[in-house]
């Protein structure tokens, strides 16, 4: 009876470690992706229809880019926009012209919506925030900008030789 136990005991440890090594090796995206995170800004989120129907009007519009400069070329960017980053925002309001309709930008909306919630307080005309990811997955095209090449080095001096 012991050893019938200790079978079965060994069959349902193996079964499960063999369980565990299939999904531990099964690739991410077999695995159900994380659900987006809600939107709870007052901040509208803008559609990609939305998105280019403002930009088809360049001198009514500013885009404001919220994003640190690293996550431009991987994450790309609308063709024009000022950069101030979400942190600097408050102490750069004087250089933000408030006679435009400003869309605030990040990768997913969510820094950008935070962006245009503090801009709307402080009296901007914030028409909504987008996120080029999203807008990508729409079907819309991004500049992905790419970073410059570092200088060339300089050649080093000739050294005289001595007769």
């Amino acid at each position: 009876m012991n050893i019938l136990k200790t079978t079965i005991a060994a069959t349902l440890l193996l079964a499960g470690a063999a369980s565990f090594a299939q999904e531990a090796a099964a690739p991410a995206a077999a695995k159900p992706a994380a659900a987006p995170q809600p939107w709870t800004y007052k901040t509208k989120q803008l559609s990609r229809a939305e998105i280019d129907k403002l930009l088809l009007q360049p001198g009514k519009v500013l885009v404001l880019d919220v994003r640190r400069p690293d996550e431009l070329p991987s994450k790309g960017s609308f063709p024009v926009f000022l950069s101030i980053q979400n942190a600097d925002l408050e102490k750069y309001l004087k250089y933000i012209p408030k006679d435009r309709q400003i869309v605030t930008v990040s990768n997913r909306a969510h820094r950008a919506g935070a962006a245009g919630d503090l801009l709307t307080l402080r009296g901007f005309k914030v028409a909504g925030a987008a996120g080029t990811l999203d807008y990508e997955e729409q079907g819309g095209v991004v500049e992905h900008i790419k970073p410059p090449a570092p200088p060339a080095a300089a050649p080093a001096p000739a050294v005289a030789q001595a007769q």
